[in-house]
């Protein structure tokens, strides 16, 4: 009979500019390595509000057009309560950045198999940073065998 291993490690990356996407799955690889659990599940959270973490193909383009939409769908400055001294104590001016990162989630499950991350040919673990620059604090857990 195995015994089920838990395993949590944290990592710190800095953004460098207001919006970026990072590919994070290196990062993330490195920590199931490390962990040595063959089967089992892989929890990624950001512990910010202005930070998502999704499953998509990180291609220069496709970031590109990520931002693109992002910025459709939620304009910076388009009077959010968030931004506004009367309904709120956020001198960032980042109501923009809380939006877009709850449209995207804040965390994501990743199977693990053969001791590697369950994910597709071109499926890589990013983060999107919404209100850069900044330091980052990504949690992953880890529960397996």
């Amino acid at each position: 009979m195995q015994t089920l291993k838990v395993v949590r490690k944290t990592f710190t990356l800095l953004s460098e500019k207001r919006t970026e996407l990072h590919d994070i799955t290196k990062q993330i690889r490195d920590v199931v390595l490390s962990a040595d659990v063959k089967e089992g599940i892989l929890l990624v959270n950001s512990l910010h509000t202005t930070v998502a973490l999704f499953v998509n193909e990180f291609q220069a383009a496709l970031v590109e057009d990520l931002k693109a939409l992002l910025d459709r769908l939620v304009k910076e400055r388009n009077g959010y309560r968030h931004d506004d001294p009367r309904y709120s104590d956020c001198e960032r001016g980042n109501a923009h950045a809380h939006l877009r990162a709850a449209l995207l989630g804040r965390s994501v499950a990743v199977g693990i198999s053969g001791g590697d991350l369950s994910l597709g040919r071109f499926q890589s673990i990013i983060l999107a940073e919404m209100d850069g620059p900044r330091q980052r604090t990504i949690d992953v857990q880890i529960m397996g065998v």
